[in-house]
């Protein structure tokens, strides 16, 4: 998919001859990195993140130094691999908005920012974030999170057409969000959309002509409501049958496209991987209930828009097991030929291999531990679930967790060596039902909660979710003990077999890098780049950069000079969570940067540390135990999954101003704020409900601020407790 430069309108101006043009049609994707550019987020056809680039290898590495950076305007998460076309690098930061810099040093040529109302930031699972754009004939292509797909003239940042890409209109869109890239398949931009931990959204995938941007087609992944008469789509027939006869069809199915996509030319397919069902199906017997095509990889023909097969990774998928990872094109030798398969590093733990013409299961084995299934069956394809892990019987330790063993950070596939590089979350939950608990509903989780180890508390959460067993009991019958970490793992695909593991310094540290030069590059969210030899795992270089990273870089050459670039700050997943102790973000703050580094480069700049800031006295109580109580179970419903205790993305509503409360309805409920991001919610929420919450927010300060006061003057200075 190399990139050529659009001339006249709709005229086709081959730049860079034969070779440049089979590698934009996608027919010799790993070379067109060989030429200088990184024209695709995955660096090529194949979607590998693969390099073959080797003027930076493991013999030099020691001399990569700092070459230029670029500060956003932002302090979310960034999510992107930037793509690079002819000297210029184009990427994407949150909201959609889009950078196109001079990739040599960093300066901006323009920018264009979508305008997106800030209303859609409720639905977004996990922060505003975007993952990247798709270059192709002198166009950008980005998708904004409010469901709408923008051409942009890739010399002036120019808007060339705008298409709505939702299936609904009006209030209804709001369930719907669009962090993931566009990919072009042949003359087509393709895009799919998130929303499946929400109710309401329906999964699809839409096609757009890439000069005029009309609809081609629309394919959607789980059946409508069989109350408004047949299915609308031939391939959904079948589905509708293995869904419950309970599904609430006002919840929209799930199984939305929200990130991981790939295509073929030589076989014109396009492979799309889909969420979770809406809700989770929970408690589904063995052999019921499946709720196709969720929690499914999907090969489409992308001329007709018609399904050409499936696999299914989690029939009746109620963990919140998303097979929407990156997906990986290759070659391997299996059976005594050379096969061309489809990779993916799953989120249920199990790195999948399929025939890509048939979609057949070659293996599937797993790549981290996992307890919810013993295996998967290699003449059915299905998993062989473990009944120890059905939460529906009461609350279980499940690994992996929500969070999956592997979810949207990049893995990198080195065609050369055969191996994969995955960024490996090793971390279980407590998986609770809800549904006749206090907590009942918890936006974006359904009746399902699912709380990682450090957060597991039985006495604190006892009002939320009534009597909990102890984490050692749970443990127990796990099998394992809950220990939370990140890993870049190193696997054959072909056995299955661990080659090399590198610890990582959190869960939702960067993706991967692999380059010709023998290396494997990674950022983290502590701050650091790390360069390792591929073969063996060994560290070879480490550059701090006072930035968390959590995205993947790319490398690419320019005038001769091979430059490794990153994007860097911290977000996406992580919203649940305050930042990291050990996070670059916690230390120096998280304003969004990306940076370059070259052979000979620089010292870093580093960002100045951040003082620390007490915490101010809380206003008055204004509420009663009942009303604290309830606003508790609120805050958890509906605002604990943007709004942490703690320093994070979003701000820590313990430490708001009195005059901030004193127009706390007019923003909650009024969406005062609206245009920064804060949604209003005066369609789930009344006013007596949002005093609770306020009431709940000032108890919870009082708290916190009495405990600061209560530390030694010692412990505050090293930010930790006083010892007892």
């Amino acid at each position: 998919m190399n990139a050529t430069r659009r001339g006249c309108a709709g005229g086709w101006i081959v730049l860079a001859g034969f070779v440049g043009l089979m590698g934009f049609m996608g027919l010799v994707g790993p070379a067109v990195a060989a030429h200088g550019d990184w024209p695709t987020i995955g660096g090529g056809a194949a979607g590998a993140h693969y390099s073959r680039l080797a003027a930076i290898d493991s013999h030099d590495v020691d001399r990569v130094g700092f070459a230029w950076q670029f500060r956003l305007p932002t302090t979310r998460g960034l999510e992107a691999t930037p793509v690079v076309v002819h000297g210029v690098m184009y990427t994407s930061g949150d909201w959609g908005q889009v950078y196109a810099l001079d990739a040599a040093t960093g300066r901006e040529r323009w920018a264009f920012d979508p305008h997106v109302d800030g209303q859609w930031g409720r639905s977004a699972c996990c922060d505003v974030v975007n993952r990247g754009v798709a270059v192709a004939d002198g166009i950008v292509y980005v998708a904004s999170l409010d469901g709408k797909l923008h051409a942009l003239d890739a010399a002036t940042g120019r808007p060339l057409w705008t298409a709505n890409v939702l299936p609904v209109v009006g209030r209804a869109a709001f369930e719907y969000s669009i962090t993931g890239a566009p990919l072009i398949a042949g003359r087509l931009v393709v895009i799919g959309s998130g929303g499946a931990d929400f109710h309401g959204a329906r999964g699809f995938v839409a096609a757009f002509d890439r000069r005029t941007g009309r609809l081609r087609w629309r394919f959607y992944t789980v059946p409508r409501d069989p109350a408004r008469g047949p299915q609308d789509q031939a391939h959904l027939v079948a589905a509708v049958r293995t869904w419950s006869r309970h599904t609430d069809w006002k919840d929209g199915g799930g199984g939305t496209v929200w990130d991981g996509m790939a295509y073929d030319p030589k076989l014109g397919l396009l492979y799309v991987g889909t969420a979770n069902p809406s809700p989770y199906v929970i408690g589904a017997d063995e052999h019921r209930d499946d709720a196709l095509y969720a929690a499914s990889i999907i090969a489409i023909h992308a001329h007709t828009g018609r399904l050409a097969w499936y696999y299914q990774e989690v029939p009746g998928d109620g963990w919140d097991y998303d097979a929407t990872q990156d997906l990986v094109l290759a070659r391997l030798p299996i059976d005594g030929r050379e096969r061309d398969v489809l990779i993916q590093a799953a989120k249920d733990g199990f790195l999948y291999v399929l025939d890509r013409r048939s979609g057949r299961l070659l293996s599937a084995r797993p790549f981290a531990f996992e307890n919810w299934a013993r295996g998967v069956d290699p003449k059915t394809g299905r998993p062989l679930r473990n009944p120890d892990a059905d939460y529906a019987t009461g609350p279980k330790l499940v690994f992996p967790g929500m969070t999956g063993a592997h979810s949207w950070q990049a893995l990198a596939y080195d065609p050369a060596t055969r191996r994969v590089y995955v960024p490996v979350i090793d971390a279980p939950m407590v998986y609770v039902r809800t549904a006749h608990r206090p907590a009942g509903l918890i936006q974006g989780s359904f009746e399902v909660a699912g709380i990682l180890p450090k957060d597991y508390d039985p006495a604190a959460m006892r009002g939320l979710f009534g009597p909990l067993p102890s984490l050692a009991r749970l443990e127990q019958r796990a099998g394992r003990p809950a220990i939370e970490r990140g890993v870049l793992r190193a696997i054959d695909p072909l056995t299955g077999r661990w080659v090399w593991s590198a610890p990582g310094s959190d869960l939702w540290d960067g993706g991967a890098l692999a380059t010709a030069g023998g290396l494997v590059v990674r950022g983290d969210v502590a701050g650091e780049l790390d360069f390792y030899a591929a073969d063996t795992g060994r560290l070879l270089r480490r550059i701090e950069t006072g930035h968390s990273i959590i995205a993947a870089p790319m490398t690419y050459r320019v005038h001769g000079v091979q430059y490794v670039a990153v994007m860097a700050g911290y977000g996406g997943g992580t919203l649940a969570d305050p930042f990291p102790r050990d996070s670059a973000a916690r230390r120096f703050g998280n304003a969004g940067r990306i940076l370059a580094f070259k052979l000979d480069g620089g010292a870093v700049p580093m960002p100045a540390p951040l003082p620390r800031v007490p915490f101010p006295r809380p206003p008055p109580h204004r509420g009663t135990a009942a009303q604290i109580h309830e606003g508790s179970v609120l805050y958890d419903r509906y605002c604990a999954r943007c709004h942490v205790f703690g320093q994070g993305v979003l701000p820590d509503l313990r430490r708001v101003s009195g005059a901030t409360l004193d127009s706390f309805d007019r923003i909650v409920l009024d969406g005062a704020l609206r245009p920064l991001g804060m949604a209003r919610w005066d369609d789930v929420l009344n006013r007596r409900q949002a005093d609770a919450i306020q009431a709940y927010l000032i108890d919870a300060a009082w708290q916190a601020y009495d405990a600061e006061r209560a530390e030694s003057p010692q412990a505050r200075r090293n930010g930790t407790r006083k010892s007892k």
